[in-house]
């Protein structure tokens, strides 16, 4: 979950290598400080070559955001199609499959982290709280009490703030995956066990 300090897989296309050297970038100086002229010496490519792509930073920026959240789109959408409401063995599926997703987008869910306000400003932050709200609607029961909603929605925190409040700490990065995945679906099973038992599951009150 993007908790070690290994780099994601090398990429082939120039696109992708664009992506790639630019998001380095991005995070080694910061997006406002980083330029295109940058980004193609680095490439040992042409601005040229590196326009061909992309005619701005908002413009790499953009792909990278939709490129890592294209499987987000795909998991919501899957959770949708299941019988509803979601079973528990459904809302575990949607956690472990996020909890791949975020392995193979952290150098970008990163950047979004530590560049908060950037990423407010090219609105790729808005766009990302509504994939989020999309994955909370799935893990939740409908009328859930309000605590039970809370813990479905630090299911979602625990997997995002867990891959950078580990990402330095000694350990295996795998098994830190799997640890906060565990603390997870912890949650969103006490979630639904308390929904499962309550007398009047649709009042929406915390009882």
């Amino acid at each position: 979950m993007g908790t070690g300090t290994g780099r994601q897989r090398r990429r082939g296309d120039t696109r992708e290598r664009i992506q790639d050297v630019a998001l380095e970038l991005f995070a080694e100086q910061g997006y406002e400080k980083t330029s295109l002229r940058e980004i193609s010496e680095r490439l040992e490519v042409t601005k040229a070559a590196l326009y061909y792509h992309f005619k701005t930073k908002e413009d790499i920026l953009n792909s990278l955001f939709e490129d890592a959240t294209r499987p987000i789109d795909e998991l919501i959408e899957w959770g949708r199609e299941q019988p509803q409401p979601p079973s528990l063995e459904t809302r575990k599926e949607v956690l472990r499959r996020y909890s791949e997703i975020l392995v193979e987008a952290s150098p970008l869910f990163r950047f979004m982290q530590e560049n908060q306000a950037t990423v407010r400003d090219l609105q790729i932050g808005e766009s990302f709280k509504d994939r989020m709200i999309g994955l909370f609607e799935i893990l939740k029961d409908p009328g859930a009490a309000m605590r039970d909603q809370v813990r479905c929605f630090s299911a979602l925190f625990t997997m995002h703030g867990g891959m950078f409040a580990l990402k330095d700490v000694e350990g295996d990065p795998e098994e830190k995956r799997m640890a906060i995945l565990e603390v997870a679906v912890d949650l969103i099973t006490q979630a639904h066990s308390a929904s499962a038992s309550a007398p009047d599951s649709g009042s929406g009150t915390a009882g």
